[in-house]
């Protein structure tokens, strides 16, 4: 079960990496016409693009964990997932659930109206990519053979929705009460809430179970809908984006500061190696929000230092929400969507975040920096001397060389740590990590894999172990994939 929901938090990612070009689109719109495109065609052209992707999140669900379940990556299972989501939010739409009923649309259950919803689209999403690794290979008798193999996949997706949308004319309902139910209690708990919110976010990282958990305040799960609401403006200013601004100044600020703590105690001799790792992961922190990096880094090495990382996150949401601070994100808390989100009229005092940052980036350092000298963690240039030289050793061999040279070398040696051709039967990847399946963990060589600098290694079970490169992962991947027989 854990690895399952592991690979949908990983399936997750791909819609969710589209959404900054909603931001980029909108931001730009509003700030050339803040009258939301009234007075511009140009702006209104752009805030309405940028709607486009941010209205049809379900869909973008549905089509990214159909591909990123399946078992391979085709097109095939991503136009199931679409059929999928068609097919229940149709039957369940409320003119066809009056029409069903025989009942006027007024008298239809409010559930029914937020048919269209991310849950949703996961589910059409998951069915699909069954639907595909039991199907995508079925050969039907010759008088039927053009529907065999993946043309079979969307007809048997539709068929299994119809059943679904049957099961979910009764259950739904029920279900989006107790949603409802659970999110008006978060939110009835006003600024805690938004801080307990934000100390389970961080906390479930490791396991990638935080996307369940940002999906019922994010979008819209449970009616709350902050990202969208925030940035389409429908809500109420100091109160809509409570479940998001107060990440800016945790990964704007905190978390690089941690990263200059980690490389301030570092021992001398690993202090330039420490840098390269944790300077480019506290900037791509601080522009873009990615912190997977640099959370990895320390997370398994110092889990106590990531315990008090994610008690942080909550305060700072807590802090935020309580003062009604508010600015809002599509992708992450970077500088990039602050500055987009900043001129949106929910943002409230967007400033004070950066106040309240600098404010944690002291308290992440100081804190940082005393329990890991304190408790003498092994933090990133802390790590036991015997991993010292063969760790330079092949940082040595890669001087000088290409990017792409640099890549081919860091994807030989993981995949020699990993134990080669006879030890790897899978291989994929998400935003930041490698994601493998080994027959044999104990043939596993950490060491060597961390040799070639990457922020952290996270073996899930005896067969399942990630591998945390960074953004740049795709191109070791690929080059990974070239080594496979």
């Amino acid at each position: 079960m854990m690895k399952y929901l592991q690979r949908l938090g990983r399936s997750l990612m791909l819609p969710v990496a589209v959404l900054p070009a909603a931001a980029v689109l909108m931001g730009i719109g509003y700030w050339i016409d803040p009258d939301w495109g009234t007075g511009s065609a140009f702006a209104a052209f752009l805030i309405k693009a940028g709607s486009s992707i941010i209205d049809n999140i379900p869909i973008l669900f549905a089509v990214g964990v159909a591909l990123g379940m399946a078992k391979t990556r085709d097109g095939s299972a991503a136009l199931s997932g679409l059929v999928g989501f068609l097919v229940v939010t149709t039957l369940l739409s409320p003119d066809s659930v009056a029409m069903l009923k025989g009942i006027d649309v007024e008298a239809v259950d409010p559930a029914f109206e937020n048919i269209k919803n991310a849950f949703i689209g996961i589910l059409s999403g998951l069915v699909a990519a069954n639907m595909f690794n039991r199907f995508s290979e079925v050969q039907l008798p010759d008088a039927l053979a053009f529907f065999s193999g993946k043309r079979l996949v969307p007809i048997m997706t539709s068929a299994v929705m119809l059943v679904v949308s049957g099961i979910l004319f009764f259950v739904w309902p029920i279900v989006y009460g107790w949603l409802v139910a659970f999110a008006e209690a978060i939110v009835g708990l006003g600024a805690g809430g938004a801080g307990l919110y934000g100390f389970f976010n961080r906390l479930l990282i490791p396991t990638g179970l935080h996307h369940a958990l940002n999906s019922v305040f994010w979008f819209d799960v449970a009616g709350i809908a902050d990202i969208n609401n925030f940035w389409s403006g429908n809500g109420t200013k100091g109160i809509t984006g409570m479940y998001q601004a107060g990440f800016f100044p945790i990964m704007m600020f905190g978390l690089p500061a941690a990263a200059l703590a980690m490389y301030h105690t570092a021992k001398t001799k690993r202090k330039k190696q420490a840098a390269s790792l944790l300077m480019a992961a506290g900037f791509a922190s601080f522009l873009t929000g990615v912190t997977e990096p640099l959370e990895f880094s320390f997370m398994f090495l110092a889990p106590a230092l990531y315990v008090v990382h994610a008690v942080l996150t909550g305060l700072s949401l807590f802090i935020a929400a309580a003062f009604h601070w508010t600015a809002g994100f599509t992708f992450s808390a970077g500088l990039i969507d602050f500055s987009l989100s900043s001129a949106l009229p929910l943002a409230n005092q967007p400033y004070m975040l950066l106040l309240q940052g600098l404010g944690f980036a002291v308290v992440y350092y100081v804190l940082f920096r005393f329990l890991i000298t304190k408790f003498n963690l092994k933090t990133p240039g802390r790590e036991d001397d015997e991993m010292i030289e063969s760790e330079e050793d092949e940082v040595a061999t890669s001087k000088g060389d290409s990017k792409k040279d640099r890549f081919a070398t860091m994807a030989a040696q993981i995949y020699a740590g990993l134990g080669g051709d006879e030890n790897v039967t899978s291989l994929d990847n998400c935003t930041t990590r490698l994601r493998l399946e080994v027959k044999d963990m104990d043939k596993v060589d950490q060491a060597k894999i961390k040799a070639t600098g990457v922020p952290g290694i996270n073996v899930i079970d005896k067969h399942n172990i990630q591998v945390v490169v960074g953004t740049n992962v795709q191109f070791v991947a690929d080059e990974m994939e070239k080594l496979r027989k």
